[in-house]
Order: structure tokens, then C-alpha cells, then sequence
């Protein structure tokens, strides 16, 4: 999978961890997008590492979103932790 293919399942793994844990982020959407992409990448690097499942495969593969949705997730949660409350 190249890096305009992560690039997009970064932004739609943004949208979904955005989904599941709605609330204001102190960055707004475009700092929404760019955890999602962060994450995706993360999680795709954690998932190759830790778990020793590479997921550069296939762009429809489900360990290929459930890692770029782990990723965004814990960014998110580590991003309003550090930066803000999310919840006001």
C-alpha cells in the first residue's frame, strides 16, 4: 500500500475514531485529520512491529482499518488528555 492510500484510510480512520468518541477536540477537525493520519501510520507500524502483522497488503484488509482505527483512537484520547477537555 503506498502513502497516498494511507494517507486516506489515515483521514477516514480519523472520522471514524472521531465517530466513536465524539466531543470537542481542542484542535477542531483539522486537527482531528491529522491524528487520523497520524494513527493510521502508527497503527499500521505497531501492528507490523508488535503484533508481527504487517499490513502494507491490501487497502481493503481489516487488520489494515482496525490498526489505522486503533491508532487514531489512542492518538485522539492521548491528544485531549495532553491538550484539553474534551467534554465542556
Amino acid at each position: 500500500m503506498g502513502v497516498i492510500a494511507w494517507l486516506v484510510l489515515g483521514l477516514v480512520a480519523g472520522a471514524i475514531a472521531k465517530a466513536i468518541l465524539p466531543g470537542r477536540d481542542p484542535g477542531g477537525c483539522v486537527g482531528t485529520t491529522v491524528i487520523g493520519i497520524a494513527g493510521a501510520f502508527i497503527g499500521g507500524w505497531l501492528s507490523a512491529k508488535i503484533l508481527d502483522r504487517p499490513v502494507e497488503r491490501e487497502f481493503f484488509d481489516a487488520a489494515t482499518w482496525g490498526s489505522a482505527v486503533a491508532g487514531a483512537l489512542l492518538l485522539l484520547i492521548g491528544y485531549r488528555i495532553l491538550f484539553g477537555h474534551s467534554r465542556d
